[in-house]
């Protein structure tokens, strides 16, 4: 078999997720993966893609997803098969702890003489005790490590020394060593998004499953281009705000893409890939006239993709006219978090819900085509009775626009973990959380937890994680009680949501009753109980066809896909 000069691979929250009896809660219901979390981080594809200009062999494997979809997969014998000089891991999520590093484990057995490389944002934020465990020899850090990435391979491939690559934490026998963290560009103008290399990747593998980006991806593809890398809000529990980014990844500013690149970046998916395409980041953030250019080059480009945009604060009705104006087809994305705007303030949002609620209907009125909102539960000052009054404000939000059936708001929890690095993991009591777990290995050890409200590395003053769960599912419940009563769920929807809300609070007491028997009779119990458990996986509180977008499936694209090679052959022939 051909060697790879760099194999990246997505490893699964907890290995082996198949073999284990873990009861997964509704902690990625609002998320396009299953709580596998087997959706691989996008800076896959432009390290590969740099890389591969370079004259390096790179390929994508999603293992996570490969398990998902094969319980038979024999893990080890499929990675005894590959051959690279070095293997990289992501742990971007920290719920990718126990995986990434089980997964290393096995590799550094199957392939000694390989380098095992690590990066992502809990990477760098836990370099230094990653770097430790035996079977890791690099990390990089930063949120842009196309350029250290390739300085990395160019010193592995010729033998030199590694203190000169920015932003690279490494040993040898001397000891652990810390390069600066000196590589943060103020720009992502550099970056090559190119999904005709992961088409052309698909091709020259032969294994389509390895490269999607999570499990039902060629089912419902959904793809995404990205505006900036870094923040200019500073919400307390988000390990990507602008004080995050600045503590861990050396960040002092947001680094935008061009309005015109990031235009250019849609067109480029339309050319492969027939698929809605998620915009990543407000593109108001930068200020200025950049929502305008964007706009201005998605017009004269004339695309036809479904754009999703993403809000960070409400919008003015000039706004939506500009996207309604622009596109054939856009839905809209804003996380308000609560409805409570105590609880909001607390989180560093500063909007009412007065302008929440105008640009809600001034997208509707301007030819939004969804407009998805998110609740949180777990927050700085939310009581339970706070989370669970949500759906009394969504209610008023529906008959404040006729009912309309665009509008669909969830709640779910917060995550499993607080983001290290946000301002709230790094003080805690200010914000009344208590943490359950601070370094990589407390949370590592909290993954395989069967039940997974103790897997929940916090809970606050006004919520311990038993009350999180319990109002997880109720408020969950209102909400579908809800949109039952406004007309947009019919009597057996709610009925079917309401048994599998029913069937997963069992579990969760079943589960707990069970941990407490003696070893042999918790075993048999628990087995018992797993094949309920896998039924709830994907879709515990809502629905995960809910949150798709109508396309087509991705061999639906496979024309648009040989097309789009031919034209990119054609332009390097003529470069």
């Amino acid at each position: 078999m051909a060697k790879e000069d760099l194999i990246l691979i997505h490893a699964p929250s907890v290995y082996d997720f198949r073999k284990e009896s873990l009861f997964y809660g509704p902690v990625s219901d609002l998320v396009p993966s299953t709580p596998v979390f087997e959706m691989y981080p996008f800076g896959f594809t432009t390290m590969a893609v740099q890389l591969a200009k370079a004259g390096y062999r790179v390929r994508i494997i999603n293992l996570a997803s490969m398990m998902l979809n094969d319980p038979d997969l024999d893990v080890e014998r499929f990675l005894g098969r590959l051959r690279s000089a070095v293997f990289g891991l992501d742990l971007h999520w920290l719920p990718h702890a126990h995986g990434s590093l089980a997964i290393a484990e096995i590799l550094r057995r199957l392939h000694p003489d390989s380098k095992i490389l690590f990066g992502g944002f809990s990477s760098s934020y836990y370099h230094e005790e990653l770097v430790r465990y035996p079977q890791v020899d690099l990390v990089l850090r930063g949120d842009s490590t196309e350029m250290p990435l390739l300085r990395l391979m160019d010193a592995l491939e010729k033998g030199e020394d590694l203190s000169s690559v920015p932003n690279l934490t490494w040993k040898d026998p001397s000891g652990v060593h810390v390069n600066e963290l000196s590589y943060v560009p103020d720009s992502m103008d550099h970056l090559d998004i190119d999904y005709g290399w992961i088409v052309r990747s698909v091709i020259k593998h032969r294994d389509l499953e390895g490269a999607k980006p999570f499990k039902d991806w060629d089912r419902y593809p959904i793809t995404s281009v990205f505006t900036v890398r870094g923040c200019s809000l500073a919400c307390a529990v988000c390990g990507g705000s602008c004080g995050a980014m600045r503590r861990v990844l050396g960040r002092s500013k947001p680094a935008f893409r061009s309005p015109e690149k990031a235009a250019q970046d849609i067109a480029n998916v339309e050319s492969y890939i027939n698929a809605p395409v998620f915009v990543v980041g407000d593109v108001r953030q930068y200020g200025g006239d950049y929502a305008e250019r964007f706009f201005a080059e998605c017009r004269r480009l004339d695309l036809d993709s479904h754009v999703v945009l993403e809000l960070f604060t409400p919008a003015p009705e000039s706004f939506f006219q500009e996207a309604d104006r622009t596109f054939s087809r856009y839905s809209i994305q804003f996380s308000p978090d609560s409805h409570d705007e105590k609880v909001r303030y607390a989180l560093g949002r500063r909007f009412d819900n007065a302008s929440l609620e105008k640009s809600i209907s001034a997208a509707l009125g301007n030819g939004c085509q969804r407009f998805d909102m998110f609740f949180m539960i777990g927050l700085p000052e939310q009581t339970r009775e706070s989370a669970l009054s949500s759906a009394d404000y969504t209610r008023r939000l529906y008959q404040q626009n006729r009912n309309d059936p665009r509008l669909a708001v969830y709640t779910s929890p917060l995550a499993p973990f607080l983001d290290p690095g946000s301002i709230a993991f790094e003080n805690p009591e200010k914000f009344g959380y208590r943490l359950f777990a601070r370094t990589l290995e407390e949370h590592r050890a909290r993954l395989p937890s069967p039940n997974w409200k103790d897997v929940l590395s916090y809970e606050t003053k006004w919520m311990t994680r038993e009350v999180i769960a319990e109002t997880s599912y109720d408020a969950a419940d209102r909400l579908s009680d809800v949109r039952r009563d406004v007309g947009l769920m019919t009597d057996e929807e709610h009925h079917i949501r309401s048994q599998r809300s029913r069937e997963a609070r069992r579990l969760l007491v079943e589960v707990e009753a069970a941990m407490k028997l003696p070893e042999k009779e918790r075993g048999e119990q628990m087995a018992q109980l797993k094949h309920r458990g896998e039924g709830l996986m994907e879709s515990t509180i809502c629905q995960k066809r809910d949150l798709v977008w109508d396309t087509p499936s991705i061999l639906r694209s496979v024309p648009r896909a040989t097309l789009g090679i031919l034209k990119g052959r054609s332009r390097r022939r003529r470069t």
